[in-house]
């Protein structure tokens, strides 16, 4: 079978097959928003950069819902592929989409009704206000494409097949790019244009992934299955809520952190939302590390494999530290010539030491998140998710708590400073947990 590679191929191999695609389909979605802070940040002005990264940490969270919310399915999905259950398989799929399409729809109406009123929470300061408030309306607009393209991507991952949503994250994001510059230099519609840009490339995106998929599960298997069945949905929660969770500790740690750094107005705004958009590309190849570990430990748990479970998270490891000293380096290397792609040599002295120190620093400790995601994602993959839920929630904690008493005190260093500290005592967790082997005994319908 073509597409048994993760339950048979040595684990490294295994691993660097399934994750690359992965990590590059990352990359290359995060295209999304770098493109969109780029352009206007240097077409439009530094307030506009300041406006779309105002959004950025709340609309971070629903690509974090989606995602984790796909590969919390996945789990299922690939337990039940690695065990050659393929009907059962197809029904927990349906059950998939129509489960995140609902949920989709909800938060996007949810969102276009509260948008002002949660900007105002966020201390968004008030010369970007206005302009934050219309690029989130127009991308809760496009929130149902946004879930379609994630869950996507999560099953056609558990079928093996990763280098699929590979190409059309290549396809959306280069012509995301197009519409950027088409509306922001020619139309000159501002930080509206770069919004509606990222609808129209997601929509188109997501469409065509949705017509792939439903062929190639049609090849796997032509039984019919039913589109909606309430066991499969109650199993697919126990894992999708704790992955959710994990998958948005970041990005809820930084919206509630945006509103300490709004607080130090609109320029340290600017250059701290460019250091994360740059943060976000350093933690693509973790992330992907992380999924491919839980699609492989839940494929090989399926096929009654567990040792190759263990073998597969060493290789993990592995690939974190190769990537991590990479990162490092380019960190303290380029981090001014990185800054200056979205402020341009034009952009405010706050600004620039903002984003230049934010880099600096944080380049020293992507290990950290690294180890922390793969512990995370094979916990996730066996379906031991209380001890997952507890390290994310105690990260998420200690951000938001060091940020919020320590940066109006000792300055906005101390946003940052949190950071580490919180991957650290989430990798400690998670590792502990993955120590005591009862991972080996926990069944994710159980």
């Amino acid at each position: 079978m073509e597409n048994d590679y993760l339950i048979k191929e040595k684990p490294l191999k295994a691993l660097l097959l399934f994750s690359l695609p992965i990590i590059l389909g990352n990359l290359f979605q995060q295209t999304y928003t770098m493109a969109d802070s780029a352009i206007v940040g240097r077409f439009v002005g530094e307030q506009a950069l300041a406006a779309v990264g105002a959004s950025y940490s709340l609309t971070n969270i629903f690509i974090c819902v989606a995602f984790g919310g796909g590969i919390g399915a996945s789990v299922i999905v690939s337990r039940y592929f690695g065990a050659g259950q393929y009907r059962a398989m197809k029904r927990a799929v349906y059950t998939a989409f129509l489960s995140f399409l609902g949920i989709s729809i909800l938060l996007g109406a949810a969102g276009l009704i509260a948008s002002q009123e949660i900007m105002v929470l966020l201390n968004t300061p008030a010369d970007v206000l206005d302009m934050a408030v219309e690029y989130l309306n127009i991308y809760f607009l496009g929130l149902p494409f946004l879930f379609m393209y994630n869950v996507l991507s999560s099953m056609f991952n558990a079928l093996g097949k990763s280098r699929i949503p590979l190409y059309f994250l290549i396809f959306s994001s280069l012509f995301n790019i197009v519409l950027d510059v088409i509306s922001v230099t020619w139309l000159h519609m501002g930080v509206a244009g770069v919004a509606w840009a990222t609808l129209i490339a997601q929509g188109i995106s997501a469409v065509l992934s949705f017509a792939v998929f439903m062929r190639l599960l049609r090849k796997l298997n032509r039984e019919s299955s039913g589109l909606f069945d309430r066991t499969e949905f109650v199993s697919m929660t126990k894992i999708a809520l704790p992955s959710i969770l994990q998958q948005s500790t970041v990005s809820i740690g930084m919206m509630l952190v945006q509103s300490v750094v709004n607080s130090f107005g609109s320029q340290a705004l600017a250059g701290f939302s460019a250091g994360m958009r740059i943060e976000s590309i350093c933690v693509v190849p973790m992330s992907g590390i992380g999924s491919a570990i839980s699609s492989y430990t839940a494929q090989n748990m399926g096929a009654g494999s567990e040792e190759r479970v263990i073998k597969g998270y060493r290789a993990a490891n592995q690939m974190v530290i190769f990537f991590a000293v990479i990162l490092c380096a380019a960190l303290q290397l380029f981090h001014r010539p990185l800054i200056t792609v979205f402020l341009g040599d034009e952009g405010t002295a706050a600004a620039l030491s903002t984003g230049e120190n934010y880099l600096k620093f944080i380049g020293w400790f992507f290990c950290l998140i690294g180890f922390k995601m793969a512990a995370d994602g094979l916990l996730r993959g066996a379906g031991d998710m209380t001890m997952f839920t507890v390290a994310n929630l105690l990260n998420l904690f200690i951000r938001v708590t060091v940020a919020m008493t320590m940066a109006p005190i000792y300055g906005i260093d101390m946003v940052w400073y949190a950071v580490p500290i919180g991957w650290f005592a989430n990798w400690l967790i998670s590792y502990c947990e993955y120590r005591t082997g009862k991972w080996k005994r926990v069944r994710a319908r159980a």
